[in-house]
């Protein structure tokens, strides 16, 4: 199927470009994990102009059901040539050659023995990209990586060829075969594709790119393990080599008047657990500024605006979880950390220590230390949240189950054998709590709490 028709006119120099690609969806034991066709119908609804952040004439070409490599080929170089803006999305099943090294976006009907004919080359989508020579240019990826397909991206890290690309924002996400099929809606839209979409129509400002990435892969869910190009260690390394760094402000939010479109978490972290002992991937941090919501506001699910504190001090007004994203995206940690402990004494004066309110506001200390690289702090307060969230939420609950993987993740950060000796005993005990927890989280933490007590074993450990 391919059609056209946003923004579709005669005598336009300048148009931008949609090019929305629904490959081979991913099934394991008879639940979809990505439905591609589902993903790009969802995004479809989406102007054209919004999904370029511009408001240009446009053109929109959505793809699925292809079975010939060539076709979409020929489409995604209409699409590179366009000398307006250009967004390529690209959702379904990735895989891998037999025979060789090489990564596929597999097409309708692709089977193990037809991948190399009847699949997209990656390098195909990234060679095209690369001759792209004006306007600017967004590709966003949600894939799920095959049995084949999975190791290499293990291998990698990352997507090949798209983070050297001139003039190219690339983001999106690569789950694993393992994936459990609730990421994916049971084949309805997938969490970060939904994400972008909801992101957009809620927002009175289009965010950008950057931002929209962070808010999705934040608010997703996604499984642990879960591939994240640009990762949040990216974003931040970007951010502390712009110009004028650390001077350089990011765009400014008001901190007595939030803004209402919604901030969740930072986005989940970077750098996977060592294969050896703990499984292929990262565990995912939760998402600790889940909704801000207008200020003032209640629990559950937010914190309450504060007024002047009591006692001296600098005071904050309203719920500064926007300004507190703005300065850890920018690289400004330690504002962004004072800035957390005087909204928090605030809401502990208002509320008492014990409250709902100021364990959020633990939460949200713990993601501010992770995006600063410190993962001995982030891991105490995530498992601090845990055990309080525990006492007046009980086991099942699904914010308890979130700190404790956000303080596991962290953890298994910590290099100093010594720091994760103190921290980890706790953790393991919060772990042991919670029998609706992933089995594979608590013999993960057990495993290397032992090695770690074990001084032989520990050195072989990475973080």
């Amino acid at each position: 199927m391919a059609f056209g028709g946003v923004g579709v006119g005669d005598g336009v120099e300048r148009r931008g470009h949609v090019l929305l690609l629904a490959g081979d969806a991913a099934v394991r034991r008879g639940g979809v994990l990505v439905a591609p066709g589902v993903n790009v119908a969802a995004l479809a609804m989406v102007p054209a102009g919004v999904l370029l952040g511009c408001g240009v004439p446009a053109d929109m070409v959505c793809l699925e059901g292809v079975r010939d490599p060539n076709t979409v080929l020929t489409r995604l170089r209409v699409a590179v040539g366009a000398a307006g803006p250009l967004f390529v999305y690209v959702s379904g099943r990735l895989t891998a050659d037999r025979r060789g090294r090489r990564l596929y976006v597999a097409l309708a009907g692709t089977t193990a023995g037809s991948v190399r004919y009847t699949s997209l080359p990656w390098e195909w989508l990234v060679g095209e990209l690369r001759s792209r020579s004006t306007g600017a240019a967004t590709v966003v990826v949600d894939l799920v990586a095959d049995r084949a397909a999975w190791p290499l991206v293990g291998e990698w890290g990352t997507l090949p060829g798209l983070a050297g690309l001139a003039g190219v924002e690339a983001f999106g996400v690569v789950r694993g075969p393992g994936t459990p099929a609730g990421d994916g809606a049971a084949g309805g839209v997938s969490g970060y594709t939904r994400q972008w979409i909801d992101q957009l129509g809620r927002a009175p400002v289009r965010p950008s790119n950057v931002e929209l990435h962070v808010l999705a892969a934040g608010s997703a869910g996604l499984a642990p393990g879960t591939l994240v190009v640009p990762s949040a260690r990216e974003l931040e390394m970007r951010a502390a080599a712009a110009p004028g760094h650390p001077h350089h402000d990011p765009a400014p939010v008001s901190v007595a008047n939030a803004e209402p479109m919604p901030v969740p978490a930072f986005g989940p972290p970077p750098a996977p657990v060592p294969v050896s002992v703990y499984g292929s991937g990262p565990v995912p941090v939760p998402s600790a500024v889940s909704d801000p919501g207008p200020a003032p506001c209640s629990v559950p699910g937010s914190v309450p605006g504060l007024g002047a504190q009591r006692g001296p001090g600098p005071v904050v007004v309203g719920d500064p979880r926007a300004r507190l994203h703005a300065l850890a995206v920018g690289g400004r940690h330690g504002e962004a950390d004072v800035l957390a402990r005087v909204w928090e004494q605030g809401v502990v004066e208002r509320w008492g220590r014990v409250s709902a309110e100021a364990v959020q506001c633990v939460e949200i200390r713990a993601d501010l230390a992770r995006m600063a690289g410190d993962f001995v702090s982030a891991a105490r307060l995530w498992t601090g949240a845990g055990w309080a969230r525990l006492e007046w939420q009980g086991v099942d609950a699904a914010e308890v189950r979130d700190a404790a993987a956000g303080a596991l993740y962290c953890w298994t950060q910590v290099r100093d054998r010594a720091e994760a000796l103190e921290v980890g005993p706790e953790l393991v005990g919060l772990l042991r709590a919670l029998p609706l927890m992933d089995p594979d989280h608590l013999r993960l933490a057990e495993l290397r709490l032992e090695a770690l007590r074990t001084p032989d074993r520990s050195r072989s450990l990475r973080p």
